[in-house]
């Protein structure tokens, strides 16, 4: 049997991995001395209704190598195989301690997203998909590592708030950002966040978005896509799904979203959208 381990930076909450049978591994937020476990202990609707209360950004910690080691003895103790997906190497040491705890097992795979939040969500989407289909779990980390790189991920935020409480950007480029109104889009990008392309206004951000999804070749629907949102309201998802009707159209009579978590939540703030999908 193949059990498929994943970390919160997935944006999956408990009771998301419970429903699709995946074993998840939180990354630990704190507030202040308040210290939880992202999407255990606080779900993503309660940690947007504290986040505006607090005056320093929130810390967010990589889950170290013991907290590995031991989600792995306790997966594997029936005979299971584990194949752990983890948050890009590129934005946290995650990586690098769930492969260091996994050369103590023999049964275990570990593969680097070189992603997060919505692009390692699809990443496991497929992983299940291959497991469905009786792929060994060589077989299933090999075709994540081949098909990792087609993953694109796009990001319009609301504020720049959030990246400037970060260090991302100084306070002279927030402030003149947030007085014209401008609205950033993010990428991945070889495994790190990179700016795409910013907008003046919602309306032109949500058509520079649909922009960028051509420009990266096109959403192949054959393979797992998502749309997401960050805070209490997805008002601005439903207003970007109006705008975007022609990417869907004809081609999709599902389109699932999802609630950023509180791992990526840090760092964007309230009022982000998001699509993840794999190019043509």
């Amino acid at each position: 049997m193949i059990k498929i381990l994943i970390d919160s930076a997935s944006d999956l909450t408990q009771s998301e991995a419970d429903a699709l049978g995946v074993a998840l591994i939180p990354m630990t937020i704190k507030f202040d001395s308040e210290e939880f476990y992202d999407g255990v202990n606080i779900t993503p609707r309660e940690f947007f209704e504290k986040l505006p209360l607090c005056e320093e950004l929130p810390s967010t910690s990589q889950i170290n190598e013991y907290r590995w080691e031991e989600a792995f003895s306790n997966l594997t103790k029936d005979g299971s195989e584990v194949l752990a997906i983890t948050i890009s190497s590129g934005l946290s040491g995650t990586f690098a301690c769930a492969k260091k705890a996994a050369e103590k097992f023999s049964d275990v795979r570990v593969v680097d997203s070189f992603n997060a939040s919505l692009g390692e969500r699809i990443l496991l989407d497929y992983a299940l998909k291959l497991v469905k289909e009786g792929k060994s779990i060589d077989e299933i980390a090999k075709l994540l590592e081949e098909k990792r790189s087609k993953i694109q991920v796009l990001a319009l935020l609301d504020t720049l708030k959030y990246l400037k409480k970060g260090g991302r950007i100084s306070s002279v480029v927030a402030f003149t950002g947030e007085l014209l109104s401008i609205k950033p889009v993010i990428s991945i990008v070889d495994g790190e966040v990179r700016l795409v392309g910013k907008a003046i206004g919602s309306k032109k951000g949500n058509n520079l978005l649909m922009q960028l999804v051509d420009k990266c070749g096109g959403i192949d629907f054959d393979m797992p896509y998502t749309l997401a949102y960050s805070g209490l309201s997805d008002e601005n998802l439903q207003r970007y799904l109006n705008d975007s009707e022609k990417l869907w159209s004809g081609k999709t009579e599902n389109i699932p979203s999802h609630m950023i978590g509180s791992t990526i939540g840090t760092h964007i703030g309230p009022g982000a959208i998001a699509v993840a999908f794999f190019a043509k």
